[in-house]
């Protein structure tokens, strides 16, 4: 799964001191994610009852979160914006993926383990033949959003890995998103929905 909730403002001067997240980050970081994504389409598509929505987006992200353990994960020092990258060659949720982590993705999605699936299914279609790096989660905590963290965090990756020559993939169900991505040198190359009546989302490529 892979959605976008980013503050596209130019970084003030506190944003700065992106590091590297480990387990430590993960509570507090999920609880950020799961109010970055609280009105994300995508998501209220799977979880359309706003009641329990953030408690199961917590444990969502929390899943999310160890998953991509082996690629790179930046936060900002207090949590307020991160972002979560999968190395090239590992953008797709595997069938080993789906078995570790299955007992802890149904408490998640519950009833909506259907739809996440097939929200799951849809993203991996679309990812591009070519190897590359792929954004799969960013967001930055609506409480700080005006400070340009989340552009700052995602700049912060592309530095980092653009050194290995190979591009950057992201989609986003957000359409105010594009122009943010799109500042930062990402294109949209694509446009889809998940099934028939499911969230529309923008495949954007960078290099």
């Amino acid at each position: 799964m892979a959605l976008r909730a980013s503050d596209g403002r130019a970084p003030d001067r506190q944003a700065s001191g992106v590091r590297l997240a480990t387990a430590p980050d993960r509570a507090a970081l999920s609880v950020m994610f799961a109010r970055a994504f609280a009105d994300e389409p995508a998501l209220c598509w799977v979880f359309p009852n706003p009641g329990g929505r953030e408690r199961r987006l917590r444990r969502l992200f929390a899943v999310l979160f160890d998953s991509d353990a082996g690629g790179v994960r930046l936060t900002m020092p207090d949590s307020a914006a991160a972002t979560l990258w999968r190395p090239p060659g590992h953008a797709d949720t595997t069938l080993a993926e789906m078995l570790r982590y299955a007992p802890q993705m149904l408490a998640a999605f519950g009833g909506a383990i259907g739809r996440g699936l097939a929200l799951s299914k849809a993203i991996d279609a679309h990812f591009p033949p070519q190897p590359f790096w792929y954004l799969h989660l960013a967001g930055c905590d609506p409480a700080q959003q005006g400070r340009g963290l989340g552009r700052a965090v995602v700049q912060a990756g592309i530095d980092r890995m653009g050194g290995s020559g190979l591009p950057f993939y992201l989609e986003t169900a957000t359409e105010r998103n594009i122009g943010f991505y799109q500042s930062l040198g990402f294109r949209v190359t694509s446009e889809w929905r998940v099934g028939r009546d499911g969230p529309v989302f923008w495949s954007m490529l960078n290099g």
